[in-house]
């Protein structure tokens, strides 16, 4: 069961996509990101953009803390109306969008058309690999990200770090919660 675990909306419930290629980020580890995010006061009031959204926990959770704005892009039918369900049982429809779209097309578009962002999560499916996992990387940092923006980076603890593009560098050392390692980085100075 996967749940909300803080700010408004504590401990409601979120429906998951049905099949295998949906793996939502364990309770555990959305606490423990979401704790040093909120550490740094990089939530609350925040543009968040959740990139393979599966079932939008990432997303939503932000919303739940604060968050000012949160796009959800999935790309999987189902997946992405679970996601549209989960946001209107929450009542989060002013705040929160669902783009049913690929992460290569959502971030082809313009970035004015959803305004810089200032959080990204991205935790794409095992079966993106490194190049497009880079390429996707590459799009955020060509004008997508406020000055301040954080991106995090969830991926198994057997991959290897992502290429960072030009524009973007690591914060830090890589968090590792059982078979999850996340990286963080922000927009190079």
């Amino acid at each position: 069961m996967t749940r909300i675990i803080a700010g408004t909306l504590g401990g409601r419930t979120l429906r998951t996509p049905p099949g295998s290629g949906t793996r939502p980020t364990s309770d555990r580890v959305r606490e423990a990101l979401f704790s040093a995010l909120d550490a740094r006061g990089a939530v609350a009031g925040s543009r968040v953009l959740d990139l393979y959204a599966g079932s939008g926990a990432l997303g939503l959770e932000a919303a739940s803390r604060g968050a000012q704005s949160v796009l959800l892009v999935e790309s999987d039918r189902r997946a992405a109306e679970v996601i549209a369900g989960n946001v209107r049982d929450l009542g989060l429809g002013q705040r929160v969008r669902v783009s049913r779209s690929s992460v290569d097309a959502a971030l082809s578009r313009a970035p004015g058309e959803f305004e810089q962002v200032d959080l990204v999560f991205i935790d794409p499916p095992y079966d993106v690999d490194e190049d497009a996992l880079g390429a996707a990387l590459a799009r955020l940092a060509s004008g997508w990200l406020g000055p301040e923006a954080l991106v995090v980076v969830e991926r198994s603890k057997r991959s290897p770090e992502p290429t960072w593009p030009d524009g973007l560098e690591r914060d830090g050392k890589p968090r590792t919660y059982g078979e999850t390692t996340l990286w963080l980085a922000r927009p190079a100075p």
